[in-house]
């Protein structure tokens, strides 16, 4: 059964112009068997990148196979990309095909190559180059269709000049390379994101999606999300879990982001809802608190004992702060019951 013709344009990941270079790129080589490297640092989005060549190329009703190397032991790998035969060692009670079997046809992609051992790596420049494949335990050799694309967020030609990665294998995976700048070098491309992921939990929430003040996105620009898109969503995830406002403000942010070495010399980011020549400080403490607490009941379901324990604080003074901050509406508004 042929798949949905798939679009680059659907895909929201960025509108920088570096990343529209990469689409473009993107489109020009998705048709050719040749490999493809991926590099960029974590987080950057080379599995999705892998996945947009697949899907835009003539192997798109084939499978797309994703393999983290990183996560598999030397003694696994051998067996995972390309399966054993019943008896092979302890455990192989039955014949089963590898990840290179189960992508003929389509698109195998090694995530994190670098990680993969030299040994290991002498067998994978021989699948790459006669296109077959021996499970482990089996004599046989195996034919398979499958274009390989993988993945490293270390610069593989400093490990071939350490010795820790063959020269060979590289030149033989870099057939095609694409580099994935990160995101604190498309910082325009953080508003787009954020909108995004937001909307995303909030809708995966149930609820419907909260503006982002613009605060919020003053402090996602500031920070230099070391752990790129990955971190970013995550924060948006997190933000939907937690948020209870109805626009996402600055307490809804988690602290990692507003409070890093980069912001220590900055500007305090401001909202001044609506008054832009004062800053009340009381009423940005009661922004994070109000938020916080909300937060607390709602996933304690209204338990005040154990909302005051997952704020660290005695359940008196979480009573206390309930009242002076008019949150005994919370039942009605929310569906949970406050108890002690």
């Amino acid at each position: 059964m042929q798949s949905h013709p798939f679009s680059i344009d659907d895909v929201v990941v960025g509108r920088s112009s570096r990343m529209r270079a990469v689409f473009d790129y993107v489109r020009v080589i998705a048709d050719s068997d040749s490999n493809v490297l991926v590099t960029g640092e974590t987080g950057t989005g080379k599995e999705m990148v892998a996945n947009l060549i697949h899907q835009s190329s003539g192997r798109r009703a084939r499978p797309f196979v994703p393999v983290s190397c990183a996560i598999l032991s030397e003694n696994l790998i051998e067996s995972e990309l390309f399966g054993h035969e019943r008896g092979a060692f302890t455990g192989a009670i039955k014949d089963r095909p590898g990840r290179y079997e189960m992508a003929n046809g389509g698109t195998i992609f090694l995530d994190d190559i670098d990680d993969v051992p030299l040994a290991m790596q002498v067998k994978l420049l021989r699948v790459l180059q006669n296109r077959t494949i021996e499970r482990v335990g089996g004599s046989r050799s195996i034919e398979v269709n499958v274009r390989t694309v993988t993945g490293s967020k270390r610069d593989l030609r400093t490990m071939v000049a350490a010795g820790t990665f063959r020269e060979d294998l590289y030149y033989r995976l870099n057939v095609i390379p694409i580099n994935l700048p990160p995101l604190r070098d498309r910082r325009e491309d953080i508003s787009v994101l954020t909108e995004h992921f937001v909307k995303r939990y909030f809708r995966m929430r149930g609820e419907d999606p909260r503006p982002v003040s613009p605060g919020v996105m003053q402090a996602f620009q500031r920070y230099p999300w070391p752990g790129n898109v990955r971190e970013l969503e995550n924060a948006c995830e997190r933000i939907a879990q937690t948020c209870n406002c109805e626009q996402v403000k600055i307490g809804c942010v988690p602290v990692s982001v507003l409070f890093h070495k980069h912001a220590e010399a900055a500007e305090p980011i401001v909202e001044t809802h609506g008054h832009p020549s004062s800053v009340s400080l009381d009423d940005r403490l009661k922004d994070v608190e109000l938020n916080l607490i909300s937060w607390a009941l709602k996933v304690t379901s209204g338990n005040k004992s154990k909302a005051a324990e997952l704020l660290q604080i005695k359940r008196s003074t979480l009573g206390d702060r309930i009242k002076k901050l008019g949150l005994q509406h919370l039942e009605a508004a929310e569906g949970v019951e406050l108890a002690d």
